[in-house]
């Protein structure tokens, strides 16, 4: 027990780290963009900001689920099909990357005005647009690099990659936007170098012969790419909760305030997007221990790990909201460049209220990975389903006409919180060593 709770605390504190860093991509875009470019710019770039969303979700979506199905395998000592799915997984992100890069050359005007960017922010909108889809090849082939040598047993190494990725975004950020003077082109190049950066670091696990996967001749049959997408599409279906929720907010609350309650959202989606990242890097830093135990055959000890991502998530929401709930005043000023009253007002308010929904958003990220790696798929395809769309939208729809901007902040937090009502329906139904784990969840909800 003492050596599981070891490498929980090791594995997940390195990926927390990282993924921090990893989300001040978005976080550094922001920050510049608003001393740069004003609240036009800020609304721009939360109009985009969804297609990152997509991107880094299909980035999960095969490496989570690929390095899950690696981890399990390499528990069983089954090496060489552990490399298939290794290559399958490349193969996969290749084919999406390329999709998504063709649409990032071809489709870009169109998509702008898709996602509600009116004549004053179209031309800086579609300029990041078309400069993340371009580039998209790269942030996917991160995201498979970082899950694969993660489940290589080299969580070390992921967060160092993510860090540097994250600190270089931040140096030339500034550099291409003020110096340079490469307005929104050079914030959406800067947040696009990150992951080469990140890729060239993760290519020691190779150079110094640490990696027990590599490419391999094989044929490749559907039900490979069906494995990885099973395993990794509650992941996915996260990620793309966010892209989800930039959206749906993004157009409500552009026909109940305009482009300033558009800049004051993003505001509070970028911070929110950095309270995601610390529940994403918990979920997946604890993932290859769970595919592990579950490989060998050890429920009792993916138990034991659920317990003690519980725990923590609990103590981390509770943190996360404290801090924005006493500091929302000075949080909103850093990226208020003009000093707006209406943005200040509009923005303060919302995360007051919308940060109540990350009390039980950690817990439902929690479970869904969990479900995930102990090859759970379909419940845990449900509960990332729930929070990203099924109950989401609607509850945005009806609140925002009975209480408007307040309802869609509480959209979030009444969206979270039925899901994980959900999900403690699901454990309590499970029999065996399932209702301990329910009994759980149910009191720590």
């Amino acid at each position: 027990m003492k050596t599981l709770a070891l490498d929980f605390a090791k594995y997940v504190s390195l990926n927390v780290l990282g993924m921090i860093g990893l989300s001040c991509y978005i976080l550094a875009d922001t920050f510049f963009i608003a001393k740069a470019l004003g609240p036009l710019g800020i609304a721009a770039l939360n109009f985009s900001i969804s297609v990152y969303s997509i991107i880094a979700g299909v980035g999960l979506l095969v490496g989570i689920g690929g390095g899950a199905r690696y981890a399990i395998l390499q528990s069983q000592k089954k090496h060489e099909e552990a490399n298939r799915v290794f290559t399958s997984a490349v193969v996969l992100g290749a084919v999406l990357g390329a999709g998504l890069f063709v649409v990032g050359v071809f489709g870009t005007r169109q998509l702008a005005v898709l996602l509600g960017a009116d004549a004053d922010v179209f031309p800086m909108t579609e300029t990041y647009l078309r400069t993340i889809l371009v580039f998209a090849p790269a942030f996917i082939a991160n995201n498979i690099l970082l899950a694969f040598v993660r489940n290589d047993e080299n969580p070390r190494l992921p967060m160092i990659a993510m860090l540097t990725g994250s600190a270089s975004n931040v140096v030339l950020d500034y550099v291409f936007m003020f110096p340079l003077q490469m307005g929104m082109f050079g914030a959406a190049f800067a947040t696009c170098l990150a992951p080469l950066i990140s890729i060239s670091i993760l290519a020691v696990h190779f150079a110094k012969r640490k990696n027990g996967f590599r490419l391999v001749k094989t044929k490749f049959k559907p039900a490979e790419f069906f494995t990885i997408a099973r395993l990794g599409a509650s992941s996915f279906v996260g990620e793309i909760s966010s892209a989800v929720t930039l959206m749906v907010f993004n157009l409500a609350i552009v026909n109940l305030e305009g482009n300033t309650g558009v800049a004051a959202y993003g505001i509070v989606a970028n911070l929110a997007l950095i309270a995601t990242a610390i529940f994403t890097g918990l979920a997946q830093g604890v993932q290859p221990l769970f595919s592990r135990a579950h490989g060998k055959g050890r429920p009792e000890d993916a138990s034991s790990l659920l317990k003690m991502a519980t725990l923590t998530s609990i103590f981390i929401g509770l943190v996360i909201y404290l801090l924005v709930f006493f500091g929302a005043e000075g949080i909103v000023s850093v990226f208020n460049g003009e000093g707006s009253v209406e943005i200040a007002s509009l923005a303060n308010r919302g995360l007051r209220i919308y940060f109540t929904g990350f009390l039980f958003a950690g817990l439902n990220i929690a479970f869904a990975q969990y479900l995930s790696a102990v090859e759970r798929s379909r419940p845990a395809f449900a509960v990332s389903l729930l929070r990203g769309c099924v109950l989401l939208i609607p509850a945005v729809l009806l609140l925002s006409r009975i209480l408007q901007m307040a309802g869609i902040w509480l959209s979030f937090v009444v969206t979270e919180l039925a899901v994980l009502m959900y999900a403690r329906h699901i454990w309590r139904k499970k029999p065996g060593s399932a209702r301990e784990e329910g009994r759980f969840l149910q009191r720590a909800a």
